[in-house]
């Protein structure tokens, strides 16, 4: 079979792999759609040595990108059941293996574990090929309203704002505001407004500011055009809002989120990577803050964000703007690089 394989640079390779064959406690997945994540973009444009280390797991192989893998159950190995895993059932991945027995994996948050883990897409076989093999306990059913696309979109991005709305416990009562409107800030957009919330979303691509408006934003802010702690203000009559949301990893971004949150009001950070330097007396204590960090999600809370979408019927498909062949790779990231689109997805 065919992988995407990352090189840094912004390049990447469509390699030749073996087809994967379960081993004790595994399952083959044959992939319906594997979504593209910000978080590729790491990897796709690392540079210099950070390039140089890319692609190559723990045996010193190349590795498949893609860790949003959707599909059905193609093959089982030794020790897992028919009842565990049937063939042909429909699912996603929890794209992360620890140890299986400390106590972050025995509840689901398998990346948190201490024993070192394995990221699919990063560390071990993604699901930008046709099959992926993993563990049998990562498998996380899909229901059956969702659509492959729509799953794979839970399996990270949209899963990851999931969480984070959680972490926030967002209802009618507050303003949130998402800073950063790509998979991961629609995702709460959309979400955030099936929750309760005044959602007010915050870009500086046009694109993607209507889009969100179209996923639920009452109220949209270019933060390229105008200041958006200022306008966060006005909008709501001086008082800040509620919680606040950053999905960028941008030290601005970060810094505006904190100042614009009312006092006793709620800030999650949810964009990796850089610094970012506040007046932590000025903008947090003397406002009486809570701030939270949220990476990703558990397996339990995939499922639940799954349930939810399917239960309230939420149109997660308009976030999905753009499909794509394996053999499209090239292409794909390239647009997914500019930053301006909804999500992407490989499909058959």
């Amino acid at each position: 079979m065919k992988g995407i394989v990352f090189l840094g640079n912004r390049k990447l390779e469509l390699r030749e792999f073996p087809d994967p064959t379960p081993g004790p406690g595994e399952v083959v997945i044959a992939i319906k759609a594997s979504g593209m994540c910000g978080s590729d973009l790491h990897p796709y444009r690392a540079i210099g040595n950070a390039a140089a280390a890319l692609g190559l797991g723990a045996g010193g192989g190349p590795v498949i990108a893609g860790h949003e893998p959707c599909g059905v159950v193609a093959a089982r190995g030794p020790g897992v059941s028919e009842d565990e895993a049937p063939t042909g059932a429909r699912v996603m991945n929890h794209h992360y293996k620890g140890c299986g027995r400390c106590k972050h994996c025995r509840i689901g948050w398998s990346q948190l574990c201490p024993n070192g883990i394995v990221v699919y897409g990063m560390t071990g076989h993604g699901g930008h090929a046709p099959y992926m093999k993993v563990p049998a306990r990562t498998l996380v059913p899909l229901p059956e309203p969702l659509g492959f696309e729509e799953g794979a979109a839970v399996s990270c991005g949209t899963g990851t704002a999931y969480g984070a709305l959680k972490r926030l416990d967002v209802s009618g009562r507050d303003t949130l505001a998402v800073f950063g409107q790509g998979p991961v800030g629609l995702s709460a957009t959309m979400l955030g407004a099936a929750m309760g919330p005044r959602v007010i979303a915050i870009d500086v691509v046009p694109e993607r500011l209507r889009l969100a408006r179209e996923l639920g934003a009452d109220a949209v802010i270019n933060a390229k055009e105008t200041d958006p702690v200022a306008a966060l203000r006005e909008l709501t009559h001086g008082a800040g809002v509620e919680a606040s949301m950053d999905c960028t990893g941008n030290p601005d971004a970060r810094v505006a989120a904190v100042k614009s949150a009312a006092t006793w009001g709620r800030v999650c950070f949810v964009g990796e990577g850089n610094t970012t330097t506040f007046d932590i007396s000025q903008d947090m204590i003397r406002k009486q803050l809570t701030i939270h960090a949220s990476w990703t999600f558990s397996s339990i809370g995939q499922e639940e964000c799954a349930r939810f979408i399917a239960e309230r019927k939420i149109p997660l498909k308009r976030l999905l703007t753009h499909r794509f062949t394996l053999e499209q790779a090239e292409q794909a990231y390239r647009l997914f690089d500019t930053q301006t689109t909804g999500k992407g997805v490989f499909v058959p």
